[in-house]
């Protein structure tokens, strides 16, 4: 049996007509950029988020580049954020001038950790970017406290995290402002790369609105020194589509994860993937400690199980980030993480077939060693 990470094949072929409407509505309104299309996209989310903004943009990177200009970022100011993570949550602030300062994890939920962020904060810290990593949402009401105390703003990076919430509120829907991705891979993934941002304010809304095509309300007059950042035509009508699809394929991947759960639990060498108090994830990722990460990795590839790492290199260890983080400054939780964590194949497609043949595989490995 060969078991995938993601099946996205699946996933089209059951809702082929669907996607190829959408795609002849785009076509035959010749409306590429922008129009009707897009804003019902966007008025979708906006409400499935519960926010007041929905604005889509060219790509989960760009949604953070445009939130954090919007959010007045100015060069110099400091962001703090987690160094576990893709390296567009950090790069993004660099490109807008801004300084990442890394804080540690929480060693269960991988989650930026509320207590060592606050030992970051300094006169310069302006935003503080918490990641809903592997579709669970981080310790809000803490971050919430922490920028009420210290007068910062919050931008959560929920790229994988659509449809996630916390005590009942959803991700994207906390922070002054969130930036979500429609990689192909995430929950809710485009055929091809997107992008969109949500707020409840309604300047940070505008600005973003300005600055996704290059600072201009109207043609040929630009308020601002913006960016060609749209979220294509095209995408928005396929998006729209399996947005409809969306909470059960969430409710799916939940169900998946709880059987992984329950057969995995009696193995006392894996540490799982545990949901934090009145959290409801939707496990873009299901990871799993084990010991021996990659010869694991190995092992199950040969049984045609495939997995994946997130993230092998903690930001803070990237060449290009070594001007940001001091020789001295050490995270042992993200360092420890990076070594250990494996994501495990889930997708709203897959059978419980294929995840007995995944456990037993697991199993078969720590019988190895």
């Amino acid at each position: 049996m060969k078991v995938p990470m993601v099946n996205l094949h699946a996933q089209y072929e059951s809702m082929k007509q669907e996607i190829l409407a959408a795609i002849m509505e785009v076509l035959e309104t010749h409306q590429f950029r922008d129009g009707v299309i897009l804003e019902r996209f966007e008025e979708e989310v906006k409400l499935f988020v519960k926010s007041s903004y929905a604005i889509g943009v060219g790509s989960g990177t760009d949604a953070l580049i445009l939130a954090l200009r919007a959010l007045g970022l100015k060069p110099g100011d400091e962001v703090i954020t987690t160094p576990f993570s893709f390296i567009a949550t950090a790069s993004s602030i660099v490109l807008v001038g801004g300084v990442p300062v890394f804080a540690d994890i929480e060693p269960e939920s991988y989650h930026l950790n509320p207590k060592k962020v606050e030992e970051k904060i300094t006169e310069r810290t302006r935003v503080i970017l918490p990641v809903h990593l592997y579709g669970q949402c981080a310790d809000m009401p803490s971050f919430l406290e922490l920028a009420k105390r210290h007068s910062l703003y919050i931008l959560e990076d929920a790229a994988q995290a659509i449809g996630a919430s916390l005590h009942g509120k959803m991700a994207g829907n906390w922070g002054t402002a969130a930036a979500f991705s429609f990689y192909p891979t995430k929950n809710l993934g485009a055929m091809g790369e997107g992008g969109l941002i949500t707020t409840n304010n309604a300047k940070i809304a505008d600005c973003i609105f300005l600055l996704r095509c290059h600072g201009s309300r109207k043609s040929y007059e630009h308020e601002l020194i913006g960016y060609n950042s749209h979220l294509h035509t095209l995408q928005a009508g396929i998006l729209s589509v399996k947005l409809r699809y969306l909470k059960a394929w969430n409710e799916k991947r939940r169900e998946l994860a709880n059987y992984y759960t329950e057969r995995l639990k009696e193995l006392p060498e894996l540490q799982l993937s545990m949901e934090r108090e009145g959290s409801y994830a939707v496990y873009h990722q299901y990871v799993i400690r084990i010991p021996e990460r990659d010869r694991a990795r190995e092992f199950l590839q040969k049984l045609g199980i495939y997995t994946a790492v997130f993230y092998p290199i903690p930001i803070h260890h990237q060449p290009c980030f070594q001007e940001f983080s001091s020789a001295c400054e050490q995270f042992p939780e993200a360092e420890k993480a990076a070594k250990e964590v494996l994501a495990l194949p889930i997708y709203p497609e897959m059978s419980l077939e294929e995840i007995d043949y995944v456990i037993e595989g697991i199993k078969s490995f720590l019988v190895s060693k």
